[in-house]
């Protein structure tokens, strides 16, 4: 299941004034040479973006990366202190020594490529009777071959796990990489080519046969690429519910040994799989048969030293930076080596190190704070429901339903994730310490087959500063790093909560019912509970709202992708109106009172606004719309907000200027 995020929100930082609520709307942020009319977005956050230039480590620096670094800064505190003199099996041996490995270049720099060497001598060897094993091991949290595979919640029994086959194989991450010939796209493709090239010349090969190697890789993916869904297709999950026996899968793919792949996964007894991309699975079984077994070897050897170029000496990290951050996203220098060595077991020892974040920096006055904010957003959304007139009563019942039975988590889970059965030995090389972490992780999932669902299981660490929406779950949750200022603050004044924090409240909620969301129902099964009536008009606004996006211009004469990014659109459009809503109940939002010369509704929309503040590089700006589900910034606040009757009322905006839409083009869905 796909987890519905809210990525890349923040709020600027508050300037906390003695006996006064925090200024969230700084002037600071603002450009005063651009009227609101005529572009808001940059009226709102052009001040910001002149006063924040593009550090050369980022491809994109917004007010959300400002948290996400205050976040950084939180965890290595507490990951710094720890040492490497820990007891041998214990949380802060495994945490401390898996940074330590990743901090000491000196070690990494010394070993070069001999960390892979065992793996690819194991590679080298394989003929074709074997190639499933290694593929499934690889999937064991290393890296994608040919497809992927996973356990997850079934999409139409929640309390059911069920075993999932699924599209991969593509190093550049999106089939258009392999497919495009605009000049941006040539380019990166070329840059992937050279890297392909180049890790197979660090790893030994000669660089004629390192060429050949490359040329057998490329063609691989881009023939998975040809049969690979498109980026709107996979959001149907209709089209991706296909489900068969484990004997229908036997005879459907005949060329992969399925006995092999399961055996290697150590999964017994299966009784059926859905394949979410059966067109790219019969692309796979015709290759495993009809390619030459060198070819096969070299694209797992590849797979595997891409997947540990970042983990190993220099010379690695440097190539897969030069492909993956800068001719992919236009990042000019690499981040400090502490960042990437935390990184490593902030996310794959993720809740070993939430629970010592918790306890140093999560008050408990935030979690009642934020469960009355999520208390007064419900209400609201209800509210829209119940006064929609495009949707028939029968349907709103359902809709209800489905709003009051949401799971709401809020700052970290109540169980914690057990990591005593994973060893971290600092004797072995990083590669080895982090390929047993991810390994641990993916046999724990692949475990769950056959389980019920873990219900209480989250999805995302306290420390991550973003949220989600899980429909199978049918929940809602907010990490407690989100929670914080400068995003989160209860001494700030309404506006300002309601336009950051709120929305985000409002945009998970709103999941539940974007096109994705809306065909699950309260039990989180993939049921159709609209009438035919009201999801015809619900397409009909969708489709209206998908079009603003897609007429804006990215960059280089390319589109947004309205279709690709409407579960994100729909989110943020019902987020902002139940956000203003609900803060319309509050007595700041009832009143007119100024503060720093604003309205209470000005400060709910520049609050809003400079969440998405930010500086980002075209290539960036132009990756993301191949393969990110949200739109740009600038879209999220100047598409978004023009719907809203209100924001043209708080800033006075007329028809003739830019930021105008007329009332009969404004689309109302939640």
């Amino acid at each position: 299941m796909r987890r519905i995020t809210l990525l890349f929100m923040a709020l600027l930082a508050m300037t906390a004034v003695a006996g006064n609520p925090i200024k969230a709307v700084d002037h600071e942020n603002l450009d005063p040479n651009t009227m609101p009319g005529e572009n808001f977005y940059h009226y709102a956050c052009g001040g910001w973006m002149l006063n924040h230039p593009l550090d050369p480590q980022y491809a994109r620096f917004g007010t959300f990366d400002q948290l996400r670094e205050n976040s950084l800064d939180q965890v290595k505190k507490i990951i710094t202190t720890l040492g490497t003199n820990n007891p041998r099996g214990s949380i802060k041996q495994k945490v401390g020594d898996l940074y330590a490995l990743g901090m000491d270049s000196i070690r990494l720099n010394a070993e070069g490529m001999a960390p892979l060497k065992a793996g690819i001598n194991q590679y080298k060897s394989l003929t074709r009777d074997q190639f499933m094993g290694a593929i499934a091991d690889l999937h064991k949290g290393i890296a994608e071959p040919f497809f992927n595979s996973a356990v997850m919640a079934d999409l139409k029994d929640s309390n059911t796990n069920m075993f999932y086959l699924t599209q991969g194989g593509l190093g550049m991450g999106d089939r258009d990489y392999y497919l495009e010939n605009d000049a941006n796209t040539v380019k990166v493709r070329n840059a992937y080519f050279n890297y392909i090239q180049k890790i197979f010349e660090l790893i030994g090969y000669k660089k004629g046969n390192a060429k050949k190697a490359a040329q057998h890789v490329m063609s691989i993916e881009t023939a998975l690429a040809k049969v690979a869904m498109t980026r709107e297709e996979t959001r149907d999950y209709s089209k991706l519910y296909n489900v068969m026996s484990y004997d229908q899968l036997k005879s459907s793919y005949p060329n992969i040994n399925w006995g092999q792949y399961f055996a290697a996964l150590d999964i017994n007894d299966l009784d059926k799989v859905c394949v979410f991309q059966p067109k790219s699975l019969a692309k796979v079984n015709e290759m495993i048969k009809s390619l030459k077994e060198e070819d096969i070897r070299e694209y797992l050897i590849f797979k595997y030293a891409d997947a540990a170029s970042p983990y190993l000496s220099d010379a690695f990290a440097d190539a897969n930076f030069d492909m993956y951050s800068r001719a992919m996203s236009g990042k000019q220098a690499k981040m400090p080596r502490w960042k990437h060595s935390l990184e490593v077991p902030n996310t794959m020892m993720g809740e070993a190190v939430g629970q010592l974040y918790v306890e140093k920096f999560f008050p408990a006055d935030s979690k009642k704070k934020m469960q009355q904010l999520v208390d007064n957003l419900k209400k609201a959304l209800g509210e829209h429901i119940a006064t929609l007139s495009w949707m028939s009563p029968k349907t709103k019942v359902n809709a209800l339903v489905k709003l009051n039975s949401f799971t709401v988590k809020i700052g970290y889970p109540d169980k914690w994730f057990d990591y005593s059965a994973l060893d971290i030995d600092p004797n072995k090389t990083y590669w080895e310490n982090i390929m047993a972490a991810r390994r641990f992780q993916a046999e724990y999932e692949y475990s769950q087959l056959g389980k019920p669902v873990d219900k209480e299981r989250w999805f995302m660490t306290p420390q991550t500063v973003n949220a989600y929406y899980e429909p199978s779950s049918n929940e809602i949750c907010f990490p407690a790093a989100i929670l914080q200022a400068p995003y989160f603050d209860p001494n700030a004044d309404e506006a300002c909560n309601y336009g950051a924090i709120g929305v985000v409240i409002g945009h998970e909620m709103t999941h539940g019912f974007d096109d994705q969301g809306r065909n699950f129902d309260h039990n989180g099964n993939m049921v159709d509970w609209w009438t035919a009536e009201d999801a015809a008009k619900f397409q009909e606004l969708a489709d209206k709202l998908g079009a603003q996006y897609s007429a804006e211009v990215v960059a280089d004469g390319v589109h947004a992708n309205g279709q690709f990014t409407m579960g994100e659109n729909i989110a943020d459009h019902g987020g902002l109106r139940v956000a203003y809503s609900a803060f319309k109940k509050t007595d700041q939002g009832k009143g007119d009172a100024l503060i720093d010369g604003f309205t209470p509704d000005q400060r709910f929309f520049l609050s809003y606004a400079n969440v998405w503040a930010a500086n980002i590089t075209k290539e960036e700006m132009l990756r993301r719309t191949k393969v990110d589900p949200h739109s740009l910034g600038i879209n999220r606040v100047n598409v978004a907000i023009r719907n809203l009757d209100e924001f043209f009322k708080a800033f006075n905006i007329k028809p003739g200027m830019k930021m105008w839409r007329d009332p009969a083009d404004r689309v109302i869905i939640w």
